[in-house]
This record gives structure tokens, C-alpha cells and sequence, in this order.
């Protein structure tokens, strides 16, 4: 499959459209699962406030991998994402309720480089907070 999204259709500041992805306790055992990593920080909400976090906290694999999601729905192609990368800055907190938590995507072109390649920057927020830093993608466009 090839990118949907055409090179010369694309602009430094191009808007992609943005995300909302619902976290819950049961995304993350379902994805401690998938993943292997068991950390009782991801599960056990005494475990996690014992060593100093305010509540059970999202995988940061799952957290980043949710973010990219937003450049591959856009770029209609998973494959065409050839480097990606992110810095942690603060936990999504996932509370034992309903409503859980929820991380809120935005991104946007932030260059166009040689060889039909953008960079797509980034901006994950949780609770208000911003969740990942420098986060970027490099895409192959079509």
C-alpha cells in the first residue's frame, strides 16, 4: 500500500486532522498482554501511588503508539512511517472510573525534506497536560 497523501499537495503547517484516544484500565491490561510488560504500575493502583505516581499510568509504548496513529490515518499507510520518535514528559494518569482517561492528538507538517519525506510534529496532551515531548514522525509521501 502507498501513501495516500501526495508530496507536492502538502505545505509546512499543513493540519492533520487531530484525535482523541480513550484510555481505560482495561486498554492497559489488555495491552500489558499484547506487549508483555506487567509493571504493576500499569494495573495495580496501590502498587503505583506506593512508589510515588498519583494513580495507574498508561504504558508509554502504548501512549506513543497511539499518538502515531493520527500520521497513519492521515498518510493511509503504517508502512510509509520511517522514523519516529518521542520524549516522556509527564504520565497519563488513568483513573479506576468510567470515563478513565484520554490523550488528545494534534499534528501538523513541520518540513518538508528531500525524497518525498515530511517531518510531522506532534502534540499528545492528557488531563491538560502535554504527555510527550519532541514528538515527531518522518513520512514518506506518494
Amino acid at each position: 500500500m502507498a501513501a495516500k497523501i501526495s508530496y507536492a499537495d502538502v505545505e509546512t503547517g499543513t493540519e492533520l486532522p487531530g484525535a482523541e484516544f480513550p484510555v481505560t484500565r482495561a486498554t492497559l491490561v489488555q495491552y500489558a498482554g499484547a506487549s508483555g510488560d506487567f509493571n504493576p504500575i500499569h494495573w495495580n493502583e496501590r502498587f503505583a501511588k506506593a512508589v510515588g505516581l498519583p494513580d495507574v499510568i498508561a504504558h508509554g509504548m502504548f501512549t506513543m503508539a497511539e499518538a502515531v496513529r493520527v500520521v497513519t490515518d492521515w498518510v493511509g499507510d503504517p508502512g510509509a512511517v520511517v522514523e519516529y520518535g518521542v520524549r516522556f514528559t509527564k504520565p497519563v494518569v488513568v483513573p479506576d472510573d468510567d470515563q478513565g482517561a484520554v490523550i488528545e492528538v494534534s499534528a501538523k507538517v513541520g518540513a518538508k525534506l528531500d525524497d518525498q519525506l515530511v517531518r510531522v510534529d506532534l502534540v499528545a496532551r492528557s488531563a491538560g497536560q502535554k504527555v510527550l515531548g519532541m514528538s515527531r514522525a518522518v513520512v514518506r509521501l506518494s
